[in-house]
């Protein structure tokens, strides 16, 4: 079951995201946990009950029109038993909109899994090019591509999208 994260619950969720990705797509300790404070950020976490342990996590911002999920993860220990796919489904029909996401280029053969587990869940992988600004400072950019719910999106709709990532999660101007 998902709930919104608890604030006592972060460093939890931050040892799963720090498992997870590596240091240039994730922001410091600070940094992330600042981003509570924005009211169009939230972090789902999956849990049997409220009280439980967390067994992943999904970062959400509201961007209007679309929700962004930034991070996707499930505690390692736990991967490879279909809660990501629970995880992911449940988040996307309870923001109620599209959903886009950042994925690894597809050059190495965890990140062709990747995508295709996320295919397999309704997104669809969009071939245009696309930089993840560096995160944080000291950061360097990432080469990723935009996968969304409901079908592949024009040139025109992409440009629109990395245009509110660019603005509204990383606050750089456009590039």
């Amino acid at each position: 079951m998902l709930y919104w994260l608890e604030p006592e619950e972060f460093d939890s969720m931050f040892d799963i995201m720090e498992a997870s990705f590596p240091e240039d797509e994730i922001r410091p300790y600070d940094e992330q946990r600042a981003l509570l404070e924005d009211p169009a950020f939230g972090i789902l976490v999956l849990k049997d009950h409220a009280a439980e342990p967390i067994k992943g996590f999904v970062t959400v911002w509201d961007l209007g029109a679309h929700a962004f999920f930034e991070h996707l993860a499930i505690n390692p220990v736990m991967r490879n038993g279909g809660l990501g796919a629970e995880m992911l489904n449940s988040a996307v029909a309870l923001v109620n909109k599209p959903v886009c996401l950042e994925v690894e280029l597809p050059s190495a053969e965890m990140p062709r899994r990747r995508i295709a587990f996320y295919e397999r869940n309704g997104f669809c992988y969009n071939d245009y090019p696309y930089i993840q600004p560096p995160i944080s400072k000291g950061r360097k950019p990432v080469p990723l591509a935009i996968m969304t719910t409901g079908g592949s999106i024009s040139r025109a709709e992409f440009e629109s999208i990395r245009e509110l990532l660019y603005s509204r999660v990383y606050r750089i101007s456009k590039q």
